[in-house]
């Protein structure tokens, strides 16, 4: 038990630069930020994508057509191997047993079932959107399929 090390490697604590305090300490004046200049002065700090002040690329370029990512939609996909594999015979497969299962962070998301694999047990599905191939195989396997109402 005596062969732990408690403190720091070498090299790992530094002490803390103190500028500004006259100039026997070797770093006063100017405080070791050169003489004149943006970077000397305080608040001389500049925004993203500040080229110097030429008009900045962002602004340059005209913004054309429109952008439908405010309003997108993103679906949390799960196949019939993960359904198959976690569900039993009777189970209901909706945004609540997904997130009890493991499968989905949060139970407010968008689902979406494709039809990856195969299904044998009967079970429910009562989620937002189910592509035609598994709610066929679901069907043919005797469960039923039930969509939300914002297609």
């Amino acid at each position: 038990m005596s062969d732990f090390c408690l403190s720091a490697p070498q090299g790992a604590n530094k002490k803390k630069r103190i500028v500004g305090r006259g100039s026997s300490s070797g770093r006063g004046t100017t405080a070791g930020r050169g003489n004149k200049g943006q970077q000397s002065r305080s608040g001389g700090k500049t925004y993203v994508g500040f080229e110097g002040g030429q008009m900045p690329l962002y602004r340059r370029v005209a913004r054309r057509g429109f952008s439908n990512y405010p309003f997108r939609k993103e679906y949390a996909v799960f196949n019939l191997v993960d359904i198959e594999a976690r569900y039993n015979d009777g189970e209901t497969v909706n945004n609540e047993s997904l997130t009890l299962k493991g499968l989905l962070k949060k139970p407010e998301m968008l689902v979406k079932i494709l039809g990856n694999g195969e299904i044998t047990k009967k079970i429910t599905v009562n989620v937002d959107k189910v592509s035609a191939s598994a709610k066929e195989k679901i069907e043919k396997a005797g469960g039923s399929v039930t969509t939300g109402s914002d297609e």
